[in-house]
């Protein structure tokens, strides 16, 4: 039976549970541990997949086609470990299944209230797959104090009752916000939110407080005092230079011999954390640097784009190089001509998005990119745009455009060479779909095969002519176009199994351009860098040499 760390927040939101939650998975694995890591979050959509970047960031999407929260990122991506759609689960996914239940009549005409039907659903989610893994983490999203939160709350306290004693801990991030004026790092807001989760019957094991400054012996003995915790349980975690210093920087602070006392394992197996080291080693000691532009939609979100950011790095990591990356909104192109924006830069990326805001920007990043021979990435909504700007000034489709641009403004305007999708073949089933459907969960989402061209780049840089990737979109290159683009030297270099829908598309005569459908992105790691991503900076280096 797993042993289960419950991962919770006060003082102020984002301070970091996501990662730390996923650094301290990274070390039960380095001392030869099994782990899964788990977010329950209190919103009520049923899952982020409707949530504008703006609301919610990024999108994390699993295997099997889930739609979650974006820290599932840091849990693979630190953890290598292939997150689930019982990986996730949210207020409203919660509420959705009690009351479903509650019309089967699977509640035998009971009164249904939030103790004990909706804590009851929490816990069976928390307890799937707890025999698979040693350490079951899972973490709260939203601070504690909130009122959506207390459900949750509420059902990690009941968990851990029901287990036997030293099968559940508590850890608990804080903020010790230094007050320059007095030049004092302040506990009491600590205080106050262990009084707050003690209200409710949670006492905290361990206190992971995060700093600007390093927090003197005399206040860490403060806080373990009147926060009822060990002092070698209260752990500094301090800002980096980067995430991937963040396994090392717990372990130097006790975190997982903490974790290991707080369930008296002993004696505690000796970590094994070269990879770790090695990653360290590549970030503080890059042999250059290389500048990507990323034309995007949700430039003012960091976290929008996050997958994509971290893949970067990863890339820079494989070749030994600082990956320097400038945010630039697309629909500024719209205005102005991109090459004084652009011509600096050693590669263009264009991600993905939703809707027709910014696109004819980064169709004309597209075009600067394949006329100056400039390495350039297209993923989803990416490849949409190379494809549009090939058929418009190359196959003699001058109106080609999107059926999801014509969808939104209500009116025929464009040749549409991006089409609706309708209908495609998951496993042995064939999947179903109309524009008027409800948008939750209704795209092409998940891992789905595809076949290389022979002889393709891209069947070079995977070093496979059959690949899996994972899919978020709901539409489409049509594939009757392809005739018409393929005779103006485009090549379909990736196909779906059936052959019906294209997955990557190329330019066999530039440095280096790739567009594809899937989500690349979500699938690489520091210690395992997508194929991709390595050599799309691999071209980024080249191309910074002849700049």
């Amino acid at each position: 039976m797993a042993r289960f760390i419950f991962i919770t927040g006060g003082v102020v939101s984002s301070l970091g549970k996501g990662l730390a939650s996923a650094a301290l998975g990274a070390l039960l694995q380095a001392r030869g541990f099994t782990v899964r890591l788990r977010k329950l979050d209190p919103y009520l959509n049923v899952d982020p997949g409707t949530m504008s970047p703006f609301e919610h960031g990024e999108v994390y999407v699993t295997d099997d086609g889930a739609e979650t929260d974006l820290d599932l990122g840091h849990y693979e991506r630190f953890t290598g470990v292939a997150a689930r759609r019982t990986d996730s689960v949210s207020s409203g996914r919660i509420y959705s299944n009690v009351l479903e239940k509650e019309r089967r009549g699977d509640y035998l005409g009971k009164t249904i209230q939030v103790i004990p039907h909706v804590t009851d659903e929490i816990k069976d989610f928390i307890r799937t797959g707890e025999d698979e893994v040693d350490f079951m983490l899972c973490e709260i999203g939203g601070t504690v104090g909130d009122i959506e939160g207390l459900p949750f709350f509420e059902a990690i306290r009941q968990f851990a009752q029901e287990k036997s004693r030293g099968q559940c801990i508590f850890m608990h991030l804080t903020l010790l916000p230094w007050i320059a004026a007095s030049g004092e790092l302040k506990t009491k807001p600590t205080q106050h939110s262990v009084k707050e989760l003690r209200s409710i019957g949670i006492a905290p094991d361990l206190l992971v407080c995060r700093s600007e400054r390093p927090i003197p012996q005399k206040e860490r003995e403060k806080l373990a005092l009147f926060c009822n915790v060990r002092p070698d349980s209260v752990i500094a975690a301090y800002d980096l230079g980067s995430i991937y210093e963040a396994p090392l920087a717990y372990h130097r602070e006790g975190l997982d011999q903490a974790v290991l006392d707080a369930f008296r394992i002993s004696p505690a197996p000796r970590p094994e954390l070269a990879k770790w080291e090695d990653v360290g080693d590549r970030l503080r000691h890059p042999e250059g640097t290389v500048n990507i532009a990323i034309v995007g939609k949700y430039t003012q979100l960091g976290d929008a784009y996050k997958s994509i950011a971290e893949a970067l790095t990863h890339g820079g990591l494989a070749n030994r190089v600082k990956v320097k990356v400038q945010w630039v909104e697309a629909e500024i192109f719209e205005r102005e001509d991109p090459a004084p924006h652009l011509e600096g830069f050693h590669a263009i990326l264009v991600p993905g998005g939703f809707g027709e805001r910014g696109t004819e920007g980064k169709i004309r990043a597209a075009e600067f990119a394949r006329t100056h021979g400039v390495p350039y990435f297209g993923i989803c909504l990416g490849m949409q745009m190379a494809v549009i700007e090939a058929a418009r000034n190359l196959a003699e489709l001058p109106d080609a455009g999107s059926e999801e641009f014509d969808h939104e403004a209500g009116a025929r305007r464009f040749t549409p060479v991006v089409y609706h999708l309708k209908e495609w073949v998951q496993g042995e089933a064939r999947i179903e779909r109309r524009p008027e459907d409800d948008k939750g969960g209704t795209m092409r989402l998940g891992a789905y095969e595809a076949v290389l061209a022979e002889g393709s780049r891209v069947a070079g840089i995977y070093g496979a002519r059959r690949i899996s990737e994972r899919h978020r979109h709901r539409y489409e290159v049509d594939i009757k176009y392809r005739e018409k683009l393929e005779a103006a030297g485009m090549v379909f270099s990736g196909m779906s199994p059936d052959g019906r829908l294209p997955e990557i598309v190329e330019w066999p005569d530039h440095p280096w351009f790739v567009g594809v459908q899937f989500h690349p992105e979500l699938k690489s790691r520091p210690f395992e860098p997508h194929p991709l991503f390595a050599d799309f900076i691999r071209a980024a280096k080249e191309m910074s040499r002849l700049v």
